[in-house]
């Protein structure tokens, strides 16, 4: 493996139960400096962290949410770039090395993310484009099913996007980023109103605005395990991710329209799904029907 740039690159992992891959995850970044953020562990996450890697810088808080844990661990000076690692996700081999390669040549580029991959091999599709009204419901109501090649009933998870070369991206999983801290510093940190999921989405889509790139490199490659970190519990946050991006970007009614979207598509799956996928829709309706978007945000 070639040589660590240290002085470069800081790593910032955030934990929550992370058993039992925080060993490997860290491992991949060995000799690079490390920020673990803990949000509460229970499973021995942060004993095992201070046993095994006492290099790592542990810090202990209450979850405010995993954006506010990246930007936590952010605040730590000291490097060019952060990278920016799941709990459950370990890079391969040389990637660090091949990201800040690219982000050297690639002066305008404020996020990187490389090719992920499930612990078995296959590709683990991870650009997106930006909600919309139209993106969400060729998604939550099955339309990309329809025509599973078309561009545009498969626009969400960027359909058509090409894995396989290096390509400007609306945004990348937050499964494994690395960022330019001077971009950071221009645009500023991660949205903490935003608990769990969506906040890379927010993220990419500011950078973009202010004219910087996100770019993806299959140059680089990760091994992501997904959804290790909350099981399906929290469905809900995605959903509420959705809602903050479009109440923040496209305006409360466009909001709203969202909310109604996805209550009806969640009726839908209850109707036509069976066991805990349709228990998990009716509870997730439920909760879509109690309040408007506005209101479901504040809760």
């Amino acid at each position: 493996m070639a040589d660590r740039r240290v002085p470069d690159v800081a790593a910032v992992v955030v934990t929550y139960d992370a058993l039992p891959w925080i060993e490997q995850c860290l491992t991949s970044v060995a000799g690079v400096p490390t920020i673990v953020v803990d949000h509460g562990s229970s499973d021995g996450t942060v004993a095992l962290v201070r046993e095994r890697f006492p290099a790592v810088t542990v810090v202990e808080q209450e979850n405010p949410g995993l954006g506010a844990g990246w930007n936590r661990g952010i605040r730590e000076p000291g490097s060019r770039y952060v990278l920016i690692l799941n709990a459950d996700a370990w890079l391969v081999d040389d990637a660090l090395d091949r990201l800040v390669d690219l982000a050297d040549a690639r002066p305008r580029a404020a996020v990187l993310g490389p090719r992920l991959r499930y612990p078995d091999g296959r590709l683990q599709r991870s650009v997106r484009g930006f909600p919309t009204l139209w993106r969400l419901a060729t998604e939550y109501l099955f339309l990309r099913k329809l025509a599973p090649r078309s561009r545009a009933l498969n626009a969400f998870y960027a359909g058509g996007f090409d894995h396989d070369e290096v390509r400007d991206a609306d945004f990348v999983m937050g499964a494994c980023m690395l960022v330019r801290r001077a971009a950071i510093a221009e645009v500023g940190g991660l949205d903490e109103d935003f608990f769990l999921f969506g906040e890379e989405t927010d993220w990419c889509y500011r950078f973009r605005e202010r004219g910087w790139e996100v770019v993806f490199t299959p140059a680089a490659e990760c091994v992501h395990v997904g959804g290790a970190s909350h099981g399906g519990r929290l469905y809900r946050e995605i959903l509420r991710g959705h809602l903050r991006f479009m109440a923040k970007h496209r305006g409360p009614r466009d909001a709203e329209r969202a909310r109604r979207l996805l209550l009806w598509s969640m009726r839908f799956r209850a109707r036509v799904f069976r066991g805990e996928r349709a228990l998990l829709a009716r509870e997730t309706a439920a909760w879509l029907a109690s309040g408007s978007a506005a209101e479901l945000l504040v809760r």
